[in-house]
């Protein structure tokens, strides 16, 4: 199987952890949207698309790379992390979920989890989620990869 991963981690590095958990499990480089090759990208089995979540939404960098991606066909997967968790009424993976079904992908799952934040309010208390992710949320992103492999699907 032939994978990539494309990351946005920009605060404090959790996202990358996450990014770099999941990898051996698929066999997967790890790229940024400005590394990424949308032709290497259409020749993959699957692709992973994640950011560390803002105000909400997934960083501005992967939306906007994921809007100029060429319509295609192929497999795709969400993660994030967030130091809020995920509200069921409006979750935060829904908008790229629905982008990348618009490009034609086939979104095979979603992964978050929590991680430390020093947004605004956040930063007066000297953060949330100080020691995430942890080796389980780490051993939680593998297991997840792993299952993605095998031909798993699970809710994005």
């Amino acid at each position: 199987m032939k994978a990539v991963i494309v990351c946005v981690s920009v605060s404090h590095g959790n996202t990358r952890l996450v990014a770099d958990a999941m990898a051996p499990a698929l066999g997967a480089e790890v790229v940024t949207p400005e590394e990424a090759d949308p032709v290497e990208l259409a020749g993959a089995d699957l692709v992973g698309f994640g950011s560390g979540i803002f105000s909400g939404r997934f960083h501005p960098r992967l939306t906007e790379f994921v809007r100029a991606l060429p319509a295609g066909r192929g497999k795709a997967f969400l993660f994030a992390t967030s130091g809020l968790p995920e509200l069921r009424p409006k979750p935060f993976t829904r908008p790229l979920v629905r982008l990348l079904e618009a490009k034609g992908f086939e979104v095979e799952g979603g992964f978050t989890c929590r991680a430390f934040d020093t947004w605004a309010p956040f930063r007066l208390l000297g953060g949330i989620n100080k020691q995430r992710p942890d080796t389980g949320d780490l051993a939680a992103a593998r297991a997840f990869a792993e299952r993605l492999r095998d031909g798993v699907r699970t809710a994005p």
